[in-house]
């Protein structure tokens, strides 16, 4: 399953973790330096969320942002109960 929401196509994007060595100038040192690059990926914050997609109750992966800004339609809550058990005729 893909790492991207079903509603607003948000999915991973490229990103860089700096390291540094040394200590700052403010801090008393003579400033730090760039030791090392690598790649990372910044992934989106999906959640599983049941939802009314086309008239029918189906569960979606969908980020925190299009959750916050209203676009997800929640499944109404379940009413159905099971029917009672028949009473026994004396």
């Amino acid at each position: 399953m893909a790492k991207r929401c079903e509603l607003t196509g948000k999915g991973p994007m490229k990103g860089s973790i700096i390291w540094r060595s040394g200590k700052p100038k403010k801090l008393g040192g003579i400033g730090t330096h760039i030791t090392a690059i690598t790649k990372r990926r910044f992934l989106p914050n999906l959640q599983r969320v049941k939802a009314l997609v086309d008239g029918e109750v189906r569960y979606i992966r969908v980020s925190t942002c299009a959750l916050k800004k209203g676009l997800v339609v929640k499944a109404p809550k379940r009413t159905w109960k099971a029917p009672a058990p028949a009473a026994k005729a004396a």
